[in-house]
């Protein structure tokens, strides 16, 4: 019996630290789950801001481009006021131009039929002058045409380098 008892003993205390082992092991569990739920919260808070600020940041950026391109909108609206302003410019030098042509033909014209009239010695030196006259004349329309051409040309080139210096400006800003 006395065998019986300590065996029964043995057992006992066995079981006694099972249980106290098993109950550690319980309170360990407890005590990772509950670390883990901390954790789980911590990064959840940090995600939660990290995706607020990354709203708050691309909404800034969003603004800013916004301001951006409608700074580069306004630098192409006056611009294209300038280059529609440099295209009436160059008609309207058109036709001025074409009236001073018309004149410059209508003096050689009337210089070619002054020539006709008159005696044969002096109608020779005036048939020369008025050929001369009428070369110059043509030489002359023909550069002043050529000029406002280029005129016109170069306030253009001004308009649109202006609107491209205003657009990249508006992006510095």
């Amino acid at each position: 019996m006395v065998e019986l008892v300590s065996r029964f003993k043995v057992w006992l205390v066995l079981g006694a630290i099972a249980a106290a082992a098993g109950v550690l092991f319980g309170a360990y569990q407890h005590g990772v789950t509950v670390t883990d739920e901390k954790w789980k919260g911590e990064w959840n808070s940090r995600n939660t801001r990290d995706a607020e600020a990354k709203a708050a940041s691309e909404a800034a950026e969003r603004s800013r481009e916004q301001a951006y391109q409608q700074s580069i909108n306004k630098a192409v609206q006056d611009g294209q006021r300038t280059i529609d302003q440099a295209t009436a410019d160059a008609a309207a030098d058109r036709t001025s131009r074409n009236g001073m042509q018309f004149a410059v033909d209508d003096l050689t014209r009337r210089l070619a039929a002054s020539e006709a009239s008159g005696n044969s010695c002096t109608a020779a030196a005036s048939k020369a002058a008025s050929r001369t006259a009428a070369m110059l004349a043509d030489v002359l329309k023909r550069a002043d045409q050529r000029a406002g051409d280029l005129a016109a040309i170069a306030d253009q080139a001004l308009a649109r380098g202006l609107i491209c210096e205003r657009a990249y400006d508006g992006l510095g800003r």
